[in-house]
């Protein structure tokens, strides 16, 4: 007899998928007494990994900025100046 059981996945493809893909939860929970209601709380949360979430539009101001803070984009710019510049130095000869 055959196994209808899907191949087992293991917690590193798990998270390599939500990384890659991302996840994103909604919640509405209402606490309420006696049928009234008293606190109203709306939860969203994303989870993905960072290439993703600027993928999808979310977090880019925050990137940019941790991006700038750090120097990685200043360091990329001026790279991206010599290999220019190089360039432009073997196409003339």
């Amino acid at each position: 007899m055959e196994s209808l059981a899907q191949p087992q996945t293991t917690l590193v493809d798990l998270l390599d998928r939500i990384l890659d893909r991302g996840l994103l939860l909604n919640a509405d929970i209402i606490i309420s007494l006696a049928g009234v209601p008293l606190i109203g709380i709306n939860l969203r949360a994303a989870l993905a990994g960072m290439d993703t979430m600027v993928k999808y539009g979310l977090l880019q101001e925050w990137d940019r900025n941790i991006r700038l803070g750090s120097g990685v984009e200043e360091a990329f710019l001026v790279a991206e100046k010599s290999l220019s510049g190089i360039a432009s130095t073997s196409v003339r000869n």
